[in-house]
């Protein structure tokens, strides 16, 4: 095996006004940020209080109305004279981090606001019926205490059904289920003409239904979803086991974690997720649903991830690599939302003695800042800092190739802690945007079944230690190989993150037959801007826009031919 490429060697930055703002940027979250953020997680609770407090039948009088009101505006839009339509949303209201500068240019805006309400909890089916902006804070509030839950739970309780449909999600389950959109049963989509469609995998729209997932709200507006729910138990055992060695070692030990080589499924875990560290540490964790009767027997460690002046949970785990492996029973919703409070990690860039003692007990209860206020007071210069000296980025590749992820994210960027967890891959009867590598099926790595190759989110959410050192990094030029190592290796990029690739690039990464299609055929292209369009990094010229809306650009895909 080849021995581990040294990080790049780069000259001394040196540092200007910016630097400073980013350094004592804690004054503003603190007295700012997580005040105002508090409030509003206060009253959005208060309002989905109010929501459950309504009775079926009046949320489902209310939602047919709100439709009716998009239908309405969708038709005062005039082709000749208007823009391209998108949501009235403002872009810093967002959790990702993609440039949406798109909203700067001209554009028809129609308000999806109202649609917050889960609309049905139908045990029988083992659906949940929710409309786009229901978070998974609000979802697990009110299904977890039935002992039910999403097939699928993303961690960040701000994350919302429908960016999770129209974009990507994952969770530490999604080895079992797929990705969010993968345990949708039926989609409720409002299309460019104003026709009201329910879209499933076996009906007259199982097109749209397959196309729907990383469109990003290109291909019509997502009203409501029906999603998969399973039976769950109160606690979550989890076992954390230390992994160390080179970081081929670590991929290893984290595949064989949750897919066993022998290929026993008694040994397959509930959830799992991994954490690597340096580059030769890492300590994977794998979940069973454990009863409350389990939990609770004596010599049971009970540990309460949720309150607010617990370690963050990253930290915690950490521990493992000290002490060895241990196993510990912590509340299902509590693991469920275990980097809420501090975002993962980049908590600690944020405020830097947010994980201390004296923080959390004082003011961890105030924890986490509202993304979207992060963002509203950032400032384009804060804002430019970040994209250069900072990376937000999922890598989504096959687990036979995270050892090499891996390796390319040390020599690149070399970030620390990175985030591990495996999804399914579906082999669909469409070939979507996204999708398994060609006779996969053949090869019988490990993970890999005859109709889902395992693939692995690698998370990268962290300063380079280049810029903590106070060298010179350029974050464009970083992203930029990145994406291209992903594109050689059958590889994706979520579009949450800010993307250097260009249209040509772009569709070499995403498969856009099946997309195109749906567009055409439901009259998608002069109305909803295309996804590489509303992904696509910096300012939107008017030009740029009249070119989208009346479509005479061919699809760089068809460089290929």
């Amino acid at each position: 095996m080849a021995d581990l490429q040294e990080p790049l060697v780069r000259p001394k930055r040196k540092k200007v006004l910016v630097d400073y703002l980013v350094q004592f940027r804690w004054i503003l979250v603190i007295f700012v940020v997580l005040p105002i953020s508090a409030l509003i997680y206060f009253n959005i609770y208060l309002g989905d209080v109010w929501s459950a407090m309504k009775s079926e039948k009046r949320r489902q009088r209310e939602h047919d109305d709100n439709v009716q009101k998009v239908v309405k505006r969708l038709k005062q839009r005039n082709p000749k004279k208007d823009g391209l339509v998108c949501t009235a949303r403002k872009p810093w209201i967002a959790v990702g981090m993609r440039n949406v500068d798109y909203k700067r240019a001209r554009h028809f805006e129609v308000d999806l606001s109202a649609f917050r309400n889960i609309l049905e909890i139908d045990r029988e089916r083992m659906v949940a019926k929710v409309e786009p902006l229901v978070n998974m804070g609000q979802i697990t509030r009110a299904t977890c205490p039935m002992n039910l839950a999403l097939a699928v739970v993303a961690e960040l309780d701000d994350l919302t059904v429908g960016g999770l449909i129209n974009g990507y999600g994952i969770e530490g389950s999604s080895h079992l289920y797929g990705l969010f959109s993968d345990t949708v049963v039926a989609m409720e989509i409002v299309l460019a003409d104003g026709r009201v469609v329910r879209a499933t995998k076996d009906n007259e729209f199982s097109d749209l239904f397959y196309g729907i997932p990383w469109s990003q709200g290109t291909l019509g507006f997502l009203v409501s979803a029906e999603i998969k729910l399973i039976p769950i138990k109160e606690y979550m055992r989890l076992t954390y086991t230390p992994a160390k060695g080179s970081l081929k070692d670590i991929a290893q030990a984290y595949a064989d974690s949750f897919a066993p080589r022998d290929g026993d499924p008694a040994k397959v875990p509930d959830f799992v997720e991994g954490m690597v560290y340096t580059e030769t540490e890492g300590v994977m964790m794998t979940g069973m649903y454990a009863s409350k009767e389990e939990a609770k027997k004596p010599g049971n460690k009970i540990n309460n991830v949720g309150w607010w002046f617990k370690p963050w949970f990253y930290q915690h785990a950490q521990t493992a690599l000290k002490k060895g492996e241990f196993v510990e029973y912590i509340p299902t919703r509590e693991y469920y939302h275990r980097h809420t409070r501090c975002l993962y990690w980049e908590g600690k860039l944020i405020l830097p003695f947010g994980d201390q003692f004296w923080f959390r007990f004082l003011l961890g209860w105030l924890m986490p800042p509202k993304v979207s206020l992060l963002k509203a007071t950032q400032g384009e210069s804060i804002r430019n800092y970040y994209h250069d000296n900072h990376v937000i980025q999922d890598m989504l590749v096959p687990l036979y190739k995270v050892g090499d992820a891996l390796e390319f994210v040390h020599k690149e960027m070399e970030v620390y802690p990175l985030w591990l967890c495996p999804h399914r891959l579906y082999k669909l009867p469409v070939k979507t945007m996204v999708y398994p590598e060609p006779g996969f099926e053949h090869h019988h790595r490990q993970g890999d079944t005859s109709y889902a190759q395992m693939f692995t989110d690698v998370g990268v959410y962290y300063a380079p230690a280049a810029v903590l050192r106070g060298e010179e990094f350029n974050g464009a030029l970083a992203v930029h190989r990145l994406e291209q190592w992903l594109i050689e290796n059958h590889s994706y990029q979520p579009q949450y993150a800010v993307s250097e690739l260009n249209e040509k690039d772009f569709w070499r990464m995403f498969d856009a037959s099946h997309y195109e299609h749906c567009r055409q055929k439901y009259g998608a292209v002069g109305t909803f801007m295309s996804v590489y369009y509303k992904s696509k990094k910096g300012r939107k010229t008017e030009k740029e826009v009249q070119e989208a809306e009346a479509a005479i650009l061919e699809p760089a895909y068809a460089d290929e031919a």
